[in-house]
């Protein structure tokens, strides 16, 4: 099947099978698996124009709702910290647009960003991994034996049900600080911080095509020391609005780059073949998330990225 925006030649199963198997794992991190697909469209499919930017966000508006949706039911949605991360990304997706039309449409400079990017999320999911960051969110580690030691229980029947502890639960929001509370321990950071954070993360997800929550994910982990399985719902729903943002501002500008000759508007196909392979990719991670390690997730996520991160930087060079 031939593609006709994209150029790309390729059975319509490939894109629902790969995207299937990368978000099933991904969004048990709170990521939509974009950072996967789009090297995967470049390299493989050789889909390199600007195109494939907004491509790649149309996978995210239609895959994260599955996932979203099973962390609500869970309990396990943030809600203000959903907002935040909105709040800064949304603005910067739109500048991150232009940026990626006007300074990197080239597909060599513009691999050699997405693989800067990758190595610096790869780093700082591996980095948390170390026995140093372990000693630093101790309280962390604690949280996230507890709650896997009830899933399990649950699997093999000797529990009903999470239980209200494993709820999210505010207990403060304000401009300057958001404080938690899961499985009976307190979480606590400040919102300007994030803010300015994910402003910037808006950029690159704008240029990138993946709406940011690849990055801003390691970043809750790995700095603020959040837990894993509180941090996911709020990040895939971060990425899913600030994704249709940018999908929206691609297509509005594209008529204004015509005169480039490039392909600026998304694949609407193959953008949401893969959208539905990854829509029952993340249902069924997000479900599964509980059942897994969160040592097990960060490796498997920082390994992946740190070998796609490593060989655009090479074959760059």
């Amino acid at each position: 099947m031939i593609f006709p925006v994209s150029g790309v030649e390729v059975s319509p199963l490939i894109p629902l099978i790969v995207a299937f198997i990368v978000s099933f794992f991904t969004s048990m991190g709170g990521v939509s698996g974009a950072f996967l697909l789009l090297p995967f469209q470049m390299s493989i499919l050789g889909f390199t124009s600007p195109s494939v930017s907004p491509t790649n966000l149309v996978y995210n508006i239609v895959a994260i709702p599955s996932g979203v949706y099973r962390y609500i039911r869970e309990g396990r949605m943030a809600w203000p910290l959903a907002w935040v991360i909105i709040a800064g990304t949304l603005p910067g997706v739109f500048i991150g647009a232009i940026f990626r039309i006007k300074y990197l449409p080239d597909p060599k400079n513009f691999k050699l960003f997405v693989g800067l990017v990758l190595f610096y999320i790869s780093i700082r999911l591996l980095y948390d991994l170390t026995e140093k960051a372990s000693m630093k969110k101790r309280k962390t580690k604690e949280l996230e034996e507890k709650f896997k030691e009830r899933s399990n229980q649950i699997r093999n029947g000797q529990q009903v049900g999470m239980g209200r502890e494993a709820a999210v639960k505010t207990i403060r929001f304000s401009i300057t600080n958001y404080t938690y509370e899961f499985y009976g321990e307190t979480f606590s950071f400040n919102t300007i911080t994030l803010f300015t954070l994910t402003f910037i993360v808006g950029i690159i997800g704008g240029v990138y095509g993946i709406g940011g929550g690849s990055i801003i994910a390691p970043f809750l982990i790995t700095i603020l020391g959040l837990p894993v399985y509180t941090i996911a719902g709020a990040a895939l729903l971060g990425t899913f609005l600030t994704s249709i943002a940018g999908v929206v501002f691609y297509t509005i500008i594209a008529p204004m780059y015509a005169y480039t000759g490039l392909a600026i508007a998304p694949d609407w196909l193959l953008g949401a073949l893969f959208g539905v392979g990854g829509f029952f990719g993340m249902y069924c991670g997000a479900r599964a998330q509980k059942y897994f390690p969160a040592k097990g997730i960060k490796f498997i996520l920082g390994i992946a990225i740190l070998f796609l991160s490593l060989k655009y930087i090479m074959n760059f060079f």
